[in-house]
Formats: C-alpha cells, sequence, structure tokens
C-alpha cells in the first residue's frame, strides 16, 4: 500500500522524474544513476513496474551538496560520509579535505619547480660542452638556479640561499646543533622527543596513549643509519628520493610502535625534521611542530602548520590573534597515527617532502608547539639571536616555555650551518 502511495504521489506531482531533477538539482542523470547505486543519493520511489526513479524536491540541495563536493574534486567514499553528517560536522569535514589538497598541491609544486631548476642547470650545463648547440634560451651561468617566489619555503619572503638546487655548494658546510626537550610543568610525562646530529635534525611530538613511543619511533625512523646518509654528499634528485623513502619509512614505524594500543588511531605524532648530507638539506614536515631559519638577523617560519585553525587563517575566516584562543587550536588535519585509515581530526597521510637551500650562518630552530603555541615568534627571535651556541639557545628557549606556565610538553632543536673548517674551533657563532 505505501508503494502504491507513493507512486500515485509521482503521479499527482509529489514527487519529480529524474529528467526533472536532473535539472533542479544541476546533475545528470547518469549522474543520479550512478549515486543511486553507490548509496549517495536514493531516490525516493523507484516503480516496481518499470523501474523509473523519482524524487522528492526536498532532495534538491542534499544532491546540490553531492555535485559541489565532486566538482571540488573529493572521492565519492568521503561525499558519503559527509553527506550523512549535520551541517556544522560536513562543514569540519570539507575544511580537513581541503587543507590537505592545498597542502599537497603546495608540495607538488614545489616538486615541480625542482624539476624546472634541476633539468635548467643541467640543460645550461649541457650547452657548454664543446659541439653541443644546446637548446634556445639557455642562458646563464649552470649555478644560477632563478629565482621563484615560493620554492622550498612556505610562504613569500621566506628566503632561499644560491647554489643548492643547481650543485653543491663550493665552500664545504657542516652542522653544530644541540637538542632539548622537557616535561613542562603541567604535565606529568613527556611525550616529546628531539635528536640533533651532524646529519638528522628532528623534533616530533607525541599525543595519545602511544604518543610516546610514536614521537621516539618516527624519529629512530629517520637517523642516518636508517636512510643511510654517510659521508659522502647527495644529489639533488637522490636527496629528493632519500626525503619520499624515509618519509614513508617514518609513517610505518609509528604505525607499528602503536599498534598494541586500545586505539591504534588515537595515538600519534607530528613530526618536522631535516636531513643534511654536506650540501644539502631535505626537510620532511607533518603537523604543527615548526621549523624557523634565522638569516641575516630575521627570523622566517618555513614550515605550514597543519592544523585546523591554520586552515581558518589561511582561508581568511580567522585572524592570528583568534587563532591563539580557538578551542580547536590543537586540532590536527594531518599527522603521523596508528592505523592507515581516517580518523575525525588526525589523518594519517604522507609528510610534506621538499629541499631547501642553505648559507654559512644561517641559524635553524625545530620546535614543538609547546614553544611556539606559548611564546611569540618576537620572543622566539630575540632568544635565538642573543644565544652564542645552539646548546645556550635550546635552553633559553625552554625557560621562555617555563615562564609562559610551561602548559606543554617542549622539545626544540637549534642548529648553525657553518663552514666545515670552524666545526673543530671550540667557540661561538
Amino acid at each position: 500500500m505505501e508503494r502504491e502511495g507513493r507512486a500515485v504521489g509521482a503521479a499527482s506531482g509529489e514527487l519529480v522524474t529524474i529528467g526533472e531533477f536532473a535539472r533542479l538539482s544541476r546533475l545528470s542523470a547518469k549522474a543520479l544513476r550512478r549515486y543511486d547505486e553507490l548509496g549517495l543519493l536514493r531516490p525516493a520511489l523507484v516503480d516496481p513496474v518499470n523501474g523509473y526513479r523519482y524524487y522528492d524536491p526536498a532532495q534538491v540541495e542534499g544532491a546540490r551538496l553531492v555535485a559541489w563536493l565532486r566538482r571540488i574534486g573529493m572521492p565519492l567514499s568521503r561525499i558519503g560520509r559527509i553527506v550523512a553528517l549535520d551541517a556544522g560536522a560536513a562543514a569540519v569535514e570539507i575544511r580537513a579535505y581541503w587543507a590537505r589538497v592545498e597542502a599537497e598541491t603546495a608540495a607538488r609544486r614545489d616538486l615541480a619547480m625542482y624539476l624546472v631548476d634541476h633539468l635548467s642547470a643541467e640543460g645550461r650545463a649541457m650547452s657548454r660542452i664543446p659541439g653541443n648547440t644546446g637548446s634556445a634560451g639557455n642562458t646563464g651561468s649552470a649555478g644560477d638556479t632563478g629565482s621563484r617566489g615560493g620554492r622550498g619555503s612556505s610562504g613569500p619572503g621566506v628566503p632561499d640561499g644560491p647554489g643548492v638546487l643547481g650543485g653543491p655548494v663550493a665552500v664545504p658546510l657542516a652542522i653544530r646543533c644541540a637538542a632539548l626537550t622537557d616535561t613542562g610543568a603541567v604535565r606529568t610525562t613527556n611525550q616529546d622527543a628531539a635528536f640533533a646530529g651532524p646529519r638528522l635534525l628532528a623534533v616530533a611530538d607525541g599525543f595519545g596513549e602511544g604518543g610516546a613511543e610514536a614521537s621516539a619511533a618516527a624519529i629512530e625512523a629517520l637517523k642516518p643509519t636508517a636512510w643511510g646518509g654517510g659521508d659522502g654528499a647527495l644529489s639533488a634528485a637522490d636527496l629528493l628520493n632519500v626525503l619520499e623513502d624515509t618519509a614513508d619509512s617514518a609513517s610505518r614505524a609509528v604505525r607499528d610502535a602503536v599498534a598494541s594500543c586500545a586505539d591504534p588511531d588515537g595515538s600519534g605524532t607530528t613530526l618536522t625534521a631535516m636531513l643534511w648530507t654536506g650540501s644539502r638539506l631535505g626537510l620532511v614536515h607533518i603537523g604543527d611542530s615548526r621549523a624557523y631559519l634565522l638569516r641575516g638577523g630575521e627570523l622566517f617560519r618555513i614550515t605550514h602548520d597543519h592544523s585546523l585553525v591554520q586552515s581558518m587563517i589561511d582561508d581568511g575566516s580567522l585572524s592570528r590573534e583568534e587563532a591563539a584562543s580557538h578551542p580547536g587550536r590543537a586540532l590536527l588535519l594531518k599527522a603521523l597515527v596508528g592505523e592507515a585509515r581516517s580518523v575525525p581530526v588526525a589523518v594519517a597521510c604522507r609528510p610534506d617532502v621538499r629541499l631547501r637551500e642553505v648559507l654559512a650562518g644561517d641559524r635553524y630552530l625545530l620546535c614543538s608547539d609547546g614553544l611556539s603555541a606559548v611564546v611569540d615568534e618576537a620572543e622566539l627571535r630575540a632568544a635565538v639571536i642573543a644565544a652564542e651556541l645552539p646548546e645556550e639557545a635550546v635552553r633559553r628557549l625552554v625557560g621562555l616555555a617555563h615562564e609562559a606556565g610551561g602548559p606543554d610538553n617542549v622539545a626544540c632543536v637549534v642548529a648553525d650551518v657553518v663552514v666545515a673548517a670552524e666545526e673543530q674551533r671550540p667557540r661561538g657563532r
């Protein structure tokens, strides 16, 4: 009886045909049939005799949402989850999806710019070989990689140094560094981890039941014995491959480390690390730990937070001042987590990787949000400039976090890029 009643409803105009609904929803009839098969958008009635589909006009808003989500490239499986949510939860999921898309696009842009620079430099070098006519337009020196805004940086204004992407630097360089972690004034356990060595700089901020194990495992996977760091400098292309491999290794290590937890998805870590080969520096980053560069007296942030509040700052819906007190400031959009499936706020996915250019005299700061969330960048800059040695700098920075109340664990690494011969001298910067 119910089916017959709904069929009468369709005939009387309460429901509309698939063709009319396609016009109202801006979806094709073919797409509507596909979404019916997938369970994304069921018709209000399917005629039991001829199989015709009829839709309730009240379904138009949901259908348009599906169409809009497809337009931004969202996979159908994720759309299925979103259309089942209320409006507020759906908005959070869409924001998280788009922040991830933008982060992945930025990583692909950096790789594209690297390939352009690398191949352009190679072409210029080939054009100087006797008897090689080269290609039109390839003028300039082999070491000139050009200047492109944003390459290898977190945004406009972040500096890049000359020489690294086009070939090894002329003067041998080395890293002088120090690391320090602290429980803070409120927490009873420390889930942060830090490492500073001549080949690796890293901080990781663990969370959840297995947070301490996750942060330690992520850094261990990146140590030189794991990624093959040796005395010889890697080429830019080789370093890029190493970064991809080590990022995957860190993801696997975290999954293994927290597999025995009651809720593996709820345990994980951020990771911000730099791999040094003697002439080039590679960055691996996921989450909201940060890396900064001090150059020429200015402090530049060279990583982009994978967090909900950062995505809101990016799209203009939240100011930086408002972000400091936003209730969702700790929510991550990307992190290394236990199982490789989506969870509401922390998504297991590959870290960003990119190449950084270096100059002698650069000073790098890597830190967890136990420092960056409570100490503003002006104070960070003053502390990093004032310290003569990296060991002094990390002590100053942890002290600043305590002065701000020490509400969270703190991890920080400070590293100086120096001429290799100077590394043997027992003196400051």
